[in-house]
């Protein structure tokens, strides 16, 4: 007899196995991964990974660091070459013979570049110098602390008898009130005749609002221990007693102002009633007053009167370090820097 299943199965053809499914193969894998995080020690795993990763990130944080502590070193240390590169290139033209020049520019005051300390430093190491023929201010200011002026002129006077040495005051634009109380101490006084000179005077600025507080209905509160302690104060109402006594003051004051430019000019002055009185003139006009001695800039009087051409800048001025410290504060060092290296009378 014939067996019907090897018949069926004989008579019919053998089907192709079904194609693989990538998306179930995936899903498989998934699920063995997730079998596998269930895994006794897949916590220890992760955290090892995670602090490998941290130490990395450490590291390169690290590198880092060193790398930009590395370049500010090597730019302090280029400035620092420079500088002295540029001191000792400075000593060596200083002991030729050669005009030395410190510049008086801007308003006269503490803390400004025409400050007494910057000036005076500048003097001082000009005056020393025996390449230093003479020495030459060079001015264009309209004036500013009477003070500061007073030790300017002081110094100068000193300055020119212990080294023998002649000092020319050569104007630009502007010698006024404080300016000229400097200019004063000068052996000659050199403009242009367009500068503006003279303004010897004193004054006292301010404002007072007591009448728009009035207005507004404003009260001022002001307690003192003294009866004329707040007799400055802009809110304040001034007595005739206060305004005499601040009068006095600038009086006194511009007698000061006058006895020095008499002293420093001398029979030169052809003084005016209008001399001292605050007013200022042309350069040519100045010479004509006697405020001033001749027209002429600073190559004129190194070429014509000191007779040395060579001329050698000694005003003290902000190194480029000192420059990176003011800006990036305390990047650089402000002391390792160092290491190396209102109402108030007014003349305007």
């Amino acid at each position: 007899m014939t067996d019907p299943q090897a018949t069926s199965g004989a008579g019919s053809e053998q089907k192709p196995l079904p194609t693989p499914d990538p998306w179930a193969q995936v899903a498989t894998q998934s699920v063995a991964k997730e079998d596998d995080s269930s895994a006794p020690g897949w916590e220890r795993g992760v955290l090892e990974k995670l602090a490998f990763a941290a130490l990395a990130e450490q590291r390169a944080a690290r590198r880092w660091r060193i790398f930009f502590r590395l370049a500010w070193l090597l730019l302090f240390a280029g400035l620092v070459w420079t500088l002295a590169s540029n001191e000792m290139a400075s000593n060596a033209s200083k002991s030729a013979p050669h005009t030395a020049v410190v510049n008086v520019k801007g308003e006269i005051a503490d803390g400004a570049e025409a400050s007494a300390e910057n000036v005076l430093a500048a003097l001082r190491s000009a005056f020393e110098d025996q390449g230093s023929q003479a020495v030459v201010l060079l001015i264009n200011s309209p004036g500013g602390s009477p003070v500061q002026a007073g030790i300017i002129n002081d110094e100068i006077v000193r300055l020119k008898q212990k080294h023998n040495k002649p000092l020319y005051a050569v104007v630009e634009e502007t010698c006024a009130s404080a300016a000229y109380y400097i200019a004063a101490a000068a052996d000659d006084i050199y403009v242009d005749k367009a500068s503006i000179v003279g303004s010897i005077g004193v004054l006292m600025d301010g404002f007072g609002f007591t009448g728009t507080m009035e207005k507004l209905g404003v009260e001022r509160r002001l307690l003192i221990a003294g009866e004329n302690k707040g007799f400055l104060d802009p809110f304040s109402p001034q007595s005739d007693k206060q305004r005499q006594f601040a009068q006095s003051m600038l009086d006194q004051i511009h007698q000061q102002f006058i006895a020095v430019v008499k002293e420093g000019r001398g029979d030169r002055l052809k003084s005016t009633d209008e001399t001292f009185s605050g007013l200022f003139w042309t350069g040519q006009q100045a010479i004509d007053l006697g405020l001033a001695d001749h027209l002429g800039s600073l190559d004129y009087v190194a070429r014509e009167v000191v007779k040395a051409e060579d001329i050698i800048d000694y005003t003290r001025r902000e190194n480029v370090a000192e420059r990176l410290v003011k800006r990036f504060g305390m990047t650089l060092g402000e002391g390792a820097v160092h290491a190396m290296r209102s109402w108030a009378p007014q003349w305007r």
